[in-house]
């Protein structure tokens, strides 16, 4: 089995700016970038998006796999050792951690590396409804994430929906409303979840709307390669009765799915199931162990936030295999023979 001082998990922009970051210190980290983990291709959620424009240094936006390619030519540029595999199992209960890949994962197989340290950087994915339309009209007018994509073309001045009734949903909406024409919030129940402080903000709106036992069903739109959504099929939950109204825009805030079933157990989660870190570092409960990336960033989940984070968790792992080969070259006291 091979032995790597840093392996890194994820194939995001936290992943990426760790492996640069330790690669650029001689440290030689091994990325398993993953073979569509959790059915996300290698890149992580930027992959699925088209035009960023708010990641600095791209003053005319760039497209969210071309930023994740050239991320990934940048790590290996610096020595980064990219597998395209996918690690299923982990072990951390001692030192080095053991690492297996899903094709050889079985009890009586040895692992296919062991490390020194881990970061794990494997990410969130946004929470789907799987409506008809979705797939054809996702990043076409449906979207994850408003901050990332509320302020492109295809949205200002146009109507807008949000799906959710809890805070991260008033945030969107209130946010989404500085460019579209109006904002629609659609709530399944007869109340928000929300905050009490977030809900009269959103309630009292000039822009927003908020529509109780009220369920999306179906997206349409444009019937052409790359076309964009134009309308919203809603049902009242209470009623059944149906409608179709103009919509050029839905963003879900359903809620992420933080990818830590592979440590699950092993390292202290978070009652949603994200990786717990100390505050203000990437240090999980388990020295050696960090972790970066929305898969413990619940708040923010941007590409640059992500990308500092991994900056950190390089940083933090740097200084604690330096710290731990210093000890182990300390030689031992040696017994004073005149006692």
């Amino acid at each position: 089995m091979a032995h790597s001082k840093v392996v890194i998990i994820g194939s995001g922009p936290a992943a990426h700016t760790a492996a640069i970051y330790l690669s650029r210190a001689e440290l030689k980290p091994v990325l398993y970038e993953g073979m569509l983990a959790g059915g996300t291709a290698a890149g992580g959620q930027l992959t699925t998006t088209t035009d960023i424009e708010n990641f600095p240094g791209f003053p005319d936006g760039i497209g969210g796999s071309e930023l994740m390619d050239n991320m990934r030519k940048q790590s290996i540029r610096f020595g980064t050792e990219i597998i395209t595999e996918t690690i299923s199992r982990v072990d951390l209960s001692q030192r080095p951690f053991k690492l297996w890949t899903e094709w050889s994962d079985g009890p009586e197989d040895a692992p296919a590396r062991t490390a020194d340290a881990v970061i794990i950087a494997t990410g969130a994915n946004a929470r789907r409804l799987n409506l008809p339309g979705e797939e054809v009209y996702w990043q076409n007018g449906i979207s994850a994430c408003a901050v990332c994509d509320g302020a492109v073309p295809i949205f200002r001045n146009k109507p807008l929906f949000v799906i959710g009734g809890g805070d991260s949903a008033a945030e969107e909406a209130m946010f989404l409303a500085k460019y579209g024409s109006s904002v629609t919030v659609l709530v399944r129940r007869d109340k928000l979840r929300a905050s009490k402080a977030m809900a009269t903000r959103l309630l009292s709106h000039p822009k927003v709307t908020v529509r109780f036992n009220s369920a999306a069903t179906e997206v349409i739109g444009e019937k052409k390669p790359n076309g964009l959504m134009t309308h919203l099929r809603i049902k009242n939950t209470a009623t059944g009765e149906e409608e179709v109204v103009e919509a050029n825009g839905l963003f879900y805030a359903v809620g992420h799915d933080p990818a830590t079933a592979l440590v699950k157990g092993q390292i202290e989660l978070d009652e949603e199931g994200y990786v717990a870190t100390k505050p203000g570092t990437s240090m999980t409960s388990l020295e050696g162990v960090f972790a970066c990336g929305d898969v413990q960033d619940k708040r923010y989940r941007q590409a640059i936030t992500s990308a500092g984070s991994g900056c950190v968790a390089a940083l933090e792992a740097e200084r604690y295999i330096a710290e731990t080969e210093a000890s182990e070259d300390i030689p031992p006291p040696h017994a004073n023979p005149a006692l």
